[in-house]
């Protein structure tokens, strides 16, 4: 492994997750390193993703235009392109709902015919510092395994095992051995550094390990592993979920995964020893921080995150 601290681009990191949580990761770490790789999960079948998806076939757009959003600079190239891709159409028709960037990222697609080399080329337009890859190279579903009212029963979907009134507590995919993009793996494989979260535990930060082939990478990877922790429970998927039941339903996903390090933010943190116990079970050390905004919010704050990653990746935390 290089010595990120001769290093003047940064360890390599990869980042994985999906949504609003890689968003904030990779908010952070792109102050902190040049060499970041995003490994997106494919599962999305809601809103216009879902949409794209059905109709055209193709991978669900969302969350990889979400993680090229937050790699865009903070200048005025990067703020506005990254707006763009955001932006959402409003209207009594059929584009009503879908934003502008994954209507971009699928016409790359249709043109190129590579998921990856499209993906590529809107982060060459938006500038975007790091790389973003899907995490398999076929559209995924989840099925969670729930528990509601003593019933156990399957759920199918991203959007359904993230709104289910039930508890969560087991995923697989469908189909059972997706192909994994080689980009991801051979990235995990040299990466220095892999960020588990934050994220929707069930859908967006464990389906990573229900790839075979990115699975296998993951445990073999010499790279160092993070968990950053969550906020709050994710309501409907992780309803209740202390900070510590998030390690031990990682733990059951990947029993012989390998973690070095757990950050959580302080004020999450409502019973140090059961969390520290519970790190200490997958083998990792707990850092904890003040790494949320300070409006309340169960958000975190990029330059606060990032503080403390860079701390962590220098061996200084």
């Amino acid at each position: 492994m290089t010595d990120e601290r001769e290093d003047a681009g940064g360890p390599k990191v990869v980042a994985l997750g999906g949504g609003h949580g890689l968003y904030a990761s990779l908010s952070a770490l792109r102050a902190v390193t040049e060499r970041l790789t995003a490994v997106v999960t494919v599962a999305d079948d809601g809103g216009s993703s879902g949409r794209l998806r059905r109709e055209l076939g193709v991978l669900p757009p969302g969350d990889l235009r979400m993680a090229l959003a937050a790699l865009c600079g903070d200048d005025e190239w990067g703020s506005t392109w990254s707006h763009v891709v955001q932006h959402r159409f409003r209207s009594e028709g059929d584009l009503h709902g879908h934003a502008v960037g994954n209507l971009l990222i699928v016409a790359l697609w249709e043109l190129l015919g590579d998921p990856v080399q499209g993906l590529d080329w809107v982060g060459r337009l938006l500038g975007a510092q790091g790389r973003v890859l899907p995490m398999a190279s076929v559209p995924l579903d989840i099925v969670a395994e729930v528990e509601f009212d003593g019933v156990i029963s399957t759920v199918r979907g991203q959007v359904a095992c993230a709104l289910t009134p039930g508890r969560v507590h087991a995923i697989s995919l469908v189909p059972e051995d997706p192909p994994a993009r080689p980009e991801a793996v051979e990235a995990v494989l040299d990466a220095d550094w892999v960020v588990f979260g934050p994220g929707s535990w069930f859908t967006s930060v464990l389906p990573h390990l229900k790839v075979p082939e990115l699975a296998r990478a993951l445990h073999h990877t010499k790279a160092k592993r993070l968990v950053t922790l969550n906020l709050a429970p994710q309501p409907g998927e992780t309803d209740d979920f202390s900070p510590q039941q998030h390690l031990e339903v990682l733990r059951q996903h990947a029993p012989d995964l390998s973690i070095d390090v757990v950050l959580a933010d302080t004020a999450v943190v409502d019973d140090r020893d059961a969390l520290d116990k519970a790190a200490a079970a997958l083998g990792g050390r707990l850092v904890t921080s003040d790494v949320a905004t300070g409006d309340g919010s169960p958000k975190h704050d990029p330059r606060r995150l990032a503080s403390v990653l860079d701390e962590i990746f220098l061996q200084k935390r």
